[in-house]
């Protein structure tokens, strides 16, 4: 008879928590320094110094075993939290509109990403999982699009360590020159929104970027990224379908299969702006959930930060580098361009 896993559970997660808290604690003292830092140079924020003193701490010395786990869960989970948490600022109706606005630009930078990434990787004669995978990575949300997309065109492990290192190295770029292509630009708080949310491509990324530029662009940046997000669903059913016609071993996309493909920070998201709409979170509430949202993204930062691999960057050579690098402008500039075609700015 097999034992349920129930009565283990309180136990499990104990022993979990015993595991990541110190690499947690770490993050999070990075975090407070990176706060202290942003409270003097405002422009800067808490996110920056974050991912940078994560970077150096990793340059110094390599996290031990000791600290890993915590620095891993710090960088994903952590930053899943304070997404959730950032539903507190917006309305259901406001993530509607937001959708609907957002439909047009978010649709056009990922046809050209894909395209680009096709015709690219044929003319640098980059493996063909490798182009999807930093494609998507780019197009979509980053190292949750390349998690999502691995296993259904069964992409080897190199191949999505380099991609997550590609992206997450533009990813690092974009939070230092977009706000200062915004701020050039003119944009407004609701325009930057829309374009970091737009063309950054992971989630950390657009948090940190709009919350550099402005902390009101924070929220609708979020908004139009989750639902760019959404577009993991749609391109891994349409991967699915043609690695199945050219391995000609077709896998059934179930009702299932498609629901676990959707995040479950975008569930929790939508689940506190319903309440934040019914009034069930009083104002003040809001802020005070607003106020620690920004700390866990600066703590997720530093795990990020101390997460990066930089040697598998430079080993991998300079053909994904420089796909990734050229999706990363062709995704910009078409976001900017058809936002001014739309008079979005």
């Amino acid at each position: 008879m097999q034992v349920s896993p129930l009565p283990t559970l309180p136990s499990r997660l104990a022993t979990r928590g015993v595991e990541v808290l110190p690499g947690t604690l770490l993050c999070a003292a990075i975090a407070a320094v990176s706060t202290v830092i942003g409270s003097f140079l405002p422009m800067l924020g808490s996110a920056i110094p974050a991912v940078v003193i994560g970077v150096l701490v990793a340059l110094v010395r390599t996290p031990g075993p000791r600290l890993r786990p915590g620095i891993g869960y710090s960088g994903k989970f952590v930053l899943q939290c304070a997404v959730v948490l950032l539903g507190a600022q917006l309305s259901l109706a406001s993530i509607v509109e937001v959708g609907a606005e957002s439909l047009p630009v978010m649709l056009s930078s990922l046809t050209v990403c894909l395209l680009g990434a096709w015709l690219l990787g044929r003319a640098l004669k980059i493996d063909r999982d490798l182009t999807v995978l930093v494609g998507v990575g780019t197009g979509i949300c980053g190292a949750s699009a390349i998690a999502a997309v691995s296993p259904v065109i069964k992409a080897k492990s190199a191949d999505i360590a380099y991609a997550i290192s590609t992206v997450f190295l533009f990813n690092i770029l974009a939070v230092l020159i977009f706000p200062v292509v915004g701020h050039a630009l003119g944009m407004t708080p609701h325009a930057f929104g829309l374009f970091a949310g737009t063309a950054v491509n992971d989630t950390s990324s657009v948090v940190a970027a709009a919350s550099v530029f402005s902390a009101s662009a924070l929220g609708f940046a979020v908004v139009v990224k989750l639902v760019r997000t959404l577009m993991i669903i749609p391109i891994s059913i349409g991967l699915a379908v043609m690695e199945g016609r050219r391995s000609g071993e077709g896998e059934r996309f179930t009702p299932r299969r498609v629901l676990r493909l959707v995040p479950w920070f975008l569930v929790g998201f939508l689940v506190v702006a319903t309440l934040t709409s019914l009034g069930a979170v009083p104002a003040a509430a809001a802020d005070l959930l607003t106020q620690v949202s920004v700390f866990l993204v600066a703590t997720a930062l530093a795990g990020i930060g101390m997460s990066t691999d930089l040697r598998a960057i430079r080993t991998a050579g300079l053909r994904p580098l420089l796909l990734g690098g050229i999706l990363s402008v062709l995704v910009a500039s078409t976001t900017l361009g058809v936002m001014a075609l739309t008079g979005a700015f």
